[in-house]
């Protein structure tokens, strides 16, 4: 199929406490963003709680789960875009996955470096703004000070729209 968006891609991810400023790569992620850029237009994020913050080791806010369980989706997969080139540092945007080829509509946001293995399709990167209202969510830790679960901004970390600028 023909990739529906190319090149970059500013789109704005606006949250309870603030607007996070996205820039995605068409080009590069073809797949991957076209289908961002449908769910969006759907309003699919609207509305959707960021349910995973990791503190230890690895640092990222995972969104885009319409059930807040970490098992939702869109209903559809479709394969990695890797070239080998990944890497996650701070500022990155990246699609979570349960293993090889099973992208749908959850991704994670990167608000410090982190040695993520070169297993998920990156596919964009955040403003040096929108990082620190990721920044700011995450100071405030995960739920019952875990290293990884629902952060305890949970209000703070709300996505109420996605829109492509």
């Amino acid at each position: 199929a023909e990739p529906t968006v190319t090149g970059e891609v500013a789109v704005t991810v606006s949250t309870s406490v603030g607007d996070l400023h996205l820039t995605l790569d068409a080009d590069r992620t073809p797949c991957t963003v076209g289908s961002f850029v449908s769910l969006a237009e759907q309003d699919y994020f609207a509305d959707t709680t960021c349910h995973r913050l990791t503190t230890q080791s690895i640092f990222v806010l995972q969104c885009g789960d319409p059930s807040a369980t970490g098992r939702g989706g869109p209903g559809y997969r479709y394969a990695d875009e890797l070239d080998a080139a990944e890497t996650s540092p701070a500022g990155t945007v990246a699609m979570a996955n349960s293993g090889p080829d099973t992208n749908g509509s959850q991704f994670f946001l990167v608000y410090d470096s982190s040695p993520l293995p070169p297993d998920y399709t990156v596919f964009g990167t955040i403003s040096e703004e929108g990082l620190a209202v990721v920044d700011a969510i995450a100071e405030q830790g995960a739920q019952g000070g875990a290293p990884d679960g629902p952060p305890v901004a949970e209000d703070d970390a709300t996505i109420e729209e996605v829109t492509v600028d």
